[in-house]
Order: C-alpha cells, then sequence, then structure tokens
C-alpha cells in the first residue's frame, strides 16, 4: 500500500545537473582554501551542483577526526558567495539546525547514524518546524525500512515538504567489496511505497573506494534514482576523513559525463509496442509461476498431514539436501543464476516448512469427528 506524504515536487525545488541533481564536495570541511579549491573546480563543469561538506562528524571512536565546527560554516557562506553553488551538511541535533539555518545553508541531510534514532529525528523535525528548507533522509545503518520510512513521516508532519531520501547501503557482517552493503531492495521498496518520494544515492558510502563510485552511480541511474551524492576533494591522499572514497573534482567531471542516462519510455512507437507485448508475455509466465506455486503449496499440505498422521518429522535433511542438489543441476541446465535459485529454493523451503509445522500441530478430520460423537 502507497503512503502519502505531502511532497513538493522534485523540479520545483531542485535544479537538476545533466538531467539529476548532484550533490558533491569534500566529506569533511577541512580548511577554507580545501573547500574554495574544490568548489571553483566542480563549479566549471556543473553550476547547478550542491556543494555538500560535512560540519561535524560523527565517528565510531573518540578522537578521531570530527570536524571543524561552525567554523566551516562561514567558509561554506564563502563558497556560495564566490561560486553561485547552493550548500548543504549534515544536521544531527537541534542546535546543528539552528547554526545551519543562521548560516544560510541551502540544504540539510539527516545522516544514517542519526535515521535510527527517532528522538533525534523528532528534535530535527522540531527544530524545523515552520521553515522552508529541503532535507534529504539517509537510509539507517542497519536496513530497517519502516525506520526510514518513519524519519521522513517525521518531517513530513513537521511541515517540511521538500524531502527526499539518500541511499548510501547498510552495514553488514558479511564480508564483500562494499564498504556498505548496496541492499537496492530497499531503496527500490522505499520508492514503490512513496512513488513521490525523489531517492538519489550515495555510491561513495556503498561503495568506500574510488574504483567502486562508477559503477555504484550507474547503477543507481539504471534504477531510476534521481541523483548523486558524490565525496569530492582537491586533493583526497591528504583528505581528514574517507580518503579513499573521494573523487577530485577531475574524475567527477569525467564520471559524470560517461554516465549513461536511459529513459523510461522507448522513443520509438514501434519499439514502446514491442516493450509492451514482452511485459505481456512476463505477465502470462507469472501467472503460470503463481499456479504451479499454489499447485504445489496444495501438494506440501498432503505431505504435512501424512506426516502428522505417521508421526514424523517436519524436516528431513537428506531430503532436502537431494532437493537442493538436484534442482541446482538442473537450473544450471536451463543457464539459470545459481545464487538466484537457491534464494528461490530456500524460500520455498522455508514455506513449506512453516506449513508443514502449523499441520503438525493441528489436529486431523477423523480425531474432530470422533470428540463430536
Amino acid at each position: 500500500m502507497e503512503i502519502n506524504l505531502n511532497i513538493t515536487k522534485f523540479e520545483d525545488w531542485i535544479k537538476p545537473t545533466v538531467d539529476n541533481v548532484l550533490i558533491s564536495g569534500p566529506c569533511s570541511a577541512e580548511s577554507e582554501e580545501q573547500m574554495l579549491s574544490t568548489a571553483h573546480e566542480i563549479v566549471k563543469a556543473f553550476p547547478n551542483n550542491i556543494f555538500r561538506a560535512g560540519i561535524w562528524k560523527p565517528r565510531t571512536r573518540p578522537n578521531a577526526f570530527e570536524g571543524v565546527g561552525s567554523i566551516g560554516l562561514e567558509w561554506m557562506k564563502t563558497v556560495k558567495e564566490e561560486t553561485g553553488m547552493r550548500t548543504a551538511t549534515e544536521v544531527a541535533n537541534a542546535k546543528h539546525v539552528e547554526e545551519c539555518l543562521k548560516a544560510g545553508i541551502d540544504v540539510l541531510w539527516i545522516g544514517a547514524r542519526t535515521t535510527v534514532n527517532p528522538f533525534s529525528v523528532q528534535e530535527i523535525a522540531d527544530a524545523l518546524r515552520g521553515v522552508d528548507i529541503p532535507v534529504l533522509v539517509k537510509n539507517p545503518v542497519n536496513p530497517d525500512l519502516q525506520l526510514w520510512i518513519g524519519a521522513l513521516e517525521r518531517l513530513n508532519q513537521a511541515g517540511i515538504t521538500k524531502i527526499g531520501a539518500i541511499h548510501r547501503g547498510c552495514s553488514s557482517t558479511t564480508k564483500s567489496k562494499y564498504r556498505n552493503a548496496p541492499n537496492w531492495n530497499m531503496a527500490i521498496e522505499l520508492m514503490r511505497l512513496i512513488p513521490n518520494l525523489p531517492v538519489i544515492c550515495d555510491p561513495s558510502h556503498i561503495g568506500g573506494k574510488r574504483d567502486l563510485i562508477e559503477p555504484l552511480s550507474q547503477k543507481a541511474m539504471d534504477l531510476e534514482m534521481r541523483g548523486l551524492m558524490v565525496e569530492t576533494h582537491i586533493n583526497p591522499a591528504v583528505a581528514l576523513s574517507d580518503a579513499a572514497q573521494q573523487l577530485t573534482p577531475e574524475a567527477l567531471i569525467a564520471m559524470i559525463h560517461r554516465l549513461e542516462l536511459r529513459s523510461l519510455h522507448a522513443k520509438a512507437a514501434p519499439a514502446e509496442k514491442q516493450l509492451v507485448m514482452l511485459r505481456k508475455q512476463i505477465d502470462k509466465a507469472d501467472e503460470k509461476l503463481l499456479k504451479l506455486l499454489a499447485e504445489r503449496k496444495d501438494i506440501i499440505e498432503k505431505i504435512g498431514e501424512f506426516k502428522r498422521d505417521n508421526n514424523l518429522t517436519v524436516l528431513q535433511l537428506n531430503r532436502w539436501d537431494e532437493v537442493l542438489k538436484n534442482r541446482l543441476k538442473l537450473a544450471e541446465e536451463l543457464n539459470l543464476n545459481p545464487v538466484f535459485v537457491e534464494k528461490f529454493l530456500v524460500a520455498m523451503h522455508e514455506e513449506s516448512i512453516a506449513i508443514q509445522v502449523k499441520i503438525l500441530n493441528s489436529v486431523p478430520d477423523s480425531q474432530i469427528a470422533s470428540v463430536s460423537r
């Protein structure tokens, strides 16, 4: 079911750069020189860029660089005066909001560590009540869609209508090449539930490494996200935070121009008609698949009743191992992605177990009849 939020149309409060919004600038404000030199290089190519920089930096452990604090807001003012670019920074409490509003910051965002705390989000929302300023909300550190939605709702209920979301990936215990697991499905589900909500991607925090930013950015564009937030530093090698994931302005400009921006609809009518026909074929295939799943469910229920009546265990590992191996072998022969097929089989098996456990704990019809007599 869709979630209805009162959201100002994206194009009415954002000026796209190369058809999509671009928010770029250093991870942290480190010095006025660093800020200005980075900004002047970016603005040459992207005058509509929103210049970002962290003023207060939430760090995992103390004694790391936690931002320059309020002095950085003065540097942001200078960036705005000299380049004409709008400015953006992260806020984590009411004091940050107050200082940013006084300094004329144009866009605020709520970071992943703050989104997880409804008390902090509500404090920010209350501080913004009656203020007409765009606010972007990063997904929580952990993959919790309801917390993400809740943060957006709190802001909207405080009167903020220029709101958007930033997908920056989620922490994971699984080792991978990414700093944060992309978890694209969560962002897609958010877009489905709130279709008028603009969602942009932060490939810097997903990737954690420079060479991953471009493919992640392309994936975000292919998934119909409305823009990018890319950390950009005049000299990433000496950055005081997140040095490995920041691009130089030159690299940013080259990357943005390489990205392929695809359309929602085919330009030629015959091509669009062909797409409609292919989608109808998919619809028919899905209908067949669902009917087969319903047929399979009926068989599973009969198996569950048999196990219950014959006092057999629900889980039989030898059978499950045999099924998994045979089906994966068939999937390979059919040129299907084995990772996807295994996930599908595991999901079906879990559902089968749940159905059989429910039946195992139920009373057979024959016993009910004998009791009634």
